[in-house]
């Protein structure tokens, strides 16, 4: 399975950034999709996953601002960022359950 993550980019805080991940495969059989996320000098670590059967995690730092989506069509899975902070700058990469991680998407938050 490749992952393609795309949607990165540069933005001011309180703005907003939509990511996508397009899998090379049906997303259906994969289970669960999500994002995890890397700053510098932090560890990789969960923002939202999402399983074929609608059910969503996030956490608690994504609750209310972040929402997860999927569209089996497109074999896509999307992650709306909204009321972005400096703080979630960072590396986001796409999360295929038991398969490799995709490259990385870098988001800036400028204050």
């Amino acid at each position: 399975v490749q992952l393609q993550a795309s949607g990165g980019g540069l933005v001011q805080a309180g703005g907003s950034l939509r990511l996508s991940c397009a899998a090379s495969v049906s997303i259906d059989g994969i289970g669960i999709m999500g994002w995890y996320r890397q700053a510098p000098g932090k560890q990789r670590g969960m923002v939202a996953i999402i399983s074929n059967l609608d059910s969503k995690e996030y956490a608690d730092f994504a609750k209310g601002r972040f929402t997860i989506s999927r569209d089996s069509d497109k074999n896509t899975v999307f992650l709306q960022m909204n009321s972005l902070k400096p703080e979630d700058t960072a590396v986001y990469y796409c999360y295929a359950f038991r398969h490799p991680w995709g490259q990385g998407t870098l988001v800036t938050v400028s204050s």
